[in-house]
């Protein structure tokens, strides 16, 4: 049984992300993302400048008269939330969690796929998969997957995106798009373990990644001794955050993580958005589909 404070969140995320699909994101999603293919729908009769190989001879036959096909663009698409559960989610020093600003952006994208008729499907993953709900269509659906998003609670905090990209690959017959949302962070992440599967996941399906951060995860806090705690592994150990080599030599493994990644991302032509916890995702998802639009037509 849901508390009436949880529903309460969970309609306030639907106003608010209803409010940004209505206005910002009007038409753009539809013109980011193509269907699968072309669909025939009727025949009519040729007329001069109609392509000759659009003809339908037996129609033609059968009439005395040439007629072609007509098609049009499947517009119906399967759209898949993968979004990493782990322990490092639930991190957060601003105002929210990795997690609860993935479940925002993952209802943002998930509102504008209904509302273009398109099928909605989520996964959680850790270590392993813990749970997959399959497309469908209509509010309540949407709804549904919010609900999850919020009030999922994963059994393990370890992370194995490839588990996650291996069994995707199973269960998805048809090309789908799959928006990867997760931090990034753990030694699955690493090219060695992530590239396979990435690259095979992203040569059939139409892939994008979000990386979902927290600004004081690039840089240490001059607080002297502090403890660390890794949510995932559960280790902890004590660290001087006040010594210049430690917040300088911090600093820099940080910066190389996130261009190996990069360049991980483009070697494999894989789209990718960076989102921080302490800001508006709307203006970089806004630009996102406005840049991929153009590129696509």
């Amino acid at each position: 049984m849901l508390s009436p404070e949880f529903i309460k969140k969970i309609r306030q995320i639907e106003l608010h992300t209803k409010k940004i699909v209505n206005t910002t994101f009007a038409g753009e999603y539809k013109s980011t993302f193509k269907g699968t293919g072309m669909e025939f729908v009727d025949v009519r009769e040729y007329l001069p400048g109609d392509d000759v190989r659009s003809i339908d001879w037996k129609v033609t036959a059968r009439m005395g008269r040439p007629f072609v096909k007509k098609f049009v663009e499947e517009r119906e698409l399967t759209v898949i939330l993968c979004v990493d559960a782990s322990g490092s989610g639930y991190f957060g020093t601003k105002t929210q969690f990795k997690l609860e600003q993935a479940a925002q952006v993952a209802a943002t994208l998930a509102f504008s796929a209904v509302k273009n008729s398109d099928k909605v499907g989520l996964m959680f993953f850790t270590d392993q998969v813990e749970k997959y709900i399959p497309p469908k269509k209509g509010r309540l659906h949407v709804m549904r997957l919010i609900r999850d998003i919020l009030y999922f609670k994963p059994q393990n905090k370890g992370t194995q995106p490839s588990t996650a990209l291996e069994s995707l690959m199973h269960i998805l017959k048809h090309r789908a798009i799959i928006f990867f949302i997760s931090d990034f962070s753990g030694k699955g992440f690493s090219p060695e373990r992530f590239k396979t599967p990435l690259g095979i996941a992203a040569r059939k399906h139409d892939l994008v990644a979000i990386e979902i951060s927290d600004p004081a995860e690039s840089r240490l806090p001059k607080a002297g001794l502090v403890d660390f705690e890794d949510l995932e592994t559960g280790e902890t150990m004590t660290i001087n955050t006040s010594d210049p080599s430690l917040q300088q030599g911090y600093l820099q493994y940080n910066l190389l993580e996130r261009q190996k990644r990069e360049r991980l991302f483009k070697s494999l032509n894989i789209d990718s958005i960076s989102l921080f916890t302490d800001e508006d995702f709307v203006p970089k998802l806004h630009k996102f589909f406005q840049l991929r639009s153009r590129r696509f037509h």
